[in-house]
Parts: structure tokens; sequence; C-alpha cells
């Protein structure tokens, strides 16, 4: 496994700093720092800060991702799917959730609403050609590969 130093700024509003749930998990948890209760409605979103920023090393990124839990339980994912902190963003880390059930949803100070997952960043050099390589799916698209 590789480690990396993550700097992190605690603002004044922040409840938990983000963390690591068992020694296996991939990505660290985030926790809500609003000041009062967010009633997310059926479909509403909202954006919860998490009271930290931070400082990622050149060449990385922070994935922010739905908790699988919340998810699942709840309906409760993130309006963008999964969020890309860049290297260079010192803005606070907050978390755009989104309400999926039918259910009324509060977010709570100190709730866990979503995962950030530090990641390697590679750089694709654009080469344009006349012809693409051909493969034995060539152009098949969404269900070309069946479901068995």
């Amino acid at each position: 496994m590789t480690q990396i130093t993550l700097k992190i700024q605690k603002l004044p509003h922040c409840f938990e700093l983000p963390q690591y749930q068992t020694q296996g998990a991939a990505a660290m948890d985030l926790y809500a720092a609003n000041q009062v209760d967010i009633l997310l409605k059926p479909l509403e979103r909202a954006l919860i800060p998490t009271g930290i920023k931070i400082e990622l090393p050149e060449n990385y990124e922070a994935q922010v991702r739905p908790r699988s839990g919340l998810a699942i339980k709840s309906g409760i994912s993130l309006s963008n799917c999964v969020g890309t902190i860049d290297e260079d963003y010192r803005g606070e880390v907050c978390v755009g959730l989104i309400n999926l059930s039918n259910e009324n949803f509060t977010v709570h100070r100190g709730d866990r609403i979503a995962q950030m997952l530090i990641a390697p960043v590679v750089k694709a050099k654009l080469e344009v050609v006349e012809e693409l390589s051909t493969t034995q799916r060539q152009e098949g698209g969404f269900g070309s590969t069946g479901i068995k």
C-alpha cells in the first residue's frame, strides 16, 4: 500500500476529521459540519459542508463518493455521482447530497455523509489518428455483450 501525506485544515465548524473506519478501507468517511439540521425532501439536493480544506500532493486527486449504506438504506447519494477535488483546489470540501427516496431525510451535524478516496492522476497526451485499431466488440454499445 502506498502512503502519502494529506495536508488538512480544520475549520472552526468542523465536527470531525475524515477517518478510515477499518484498516482495509480504501476511502475515509466525511462528516457533516452543518450547524443546523438540513432536511432533504424527495429529489431535493443540498450542499453539505465538511469543515475541512485539503492540500493534495502533486498528481493526486480526491474522489468524493456516496456511502453505500446511505444509498441502499435511505436513498441518499451524491448529486454529481462522484466528485473530483483537484490538487489545486483550496476551498472547503463540501458534499452535494441528493435524496432519491420517497421519504424525507435529515442530515444531522456529525453524520457520515460520503467517503473520500485519494488517488493518483494520470494525464493523457492526445494523439489524433485517421483510424483506431479493430477489436472483437468494435462499436457495440450498451448491452452489446449480453447479460450472461
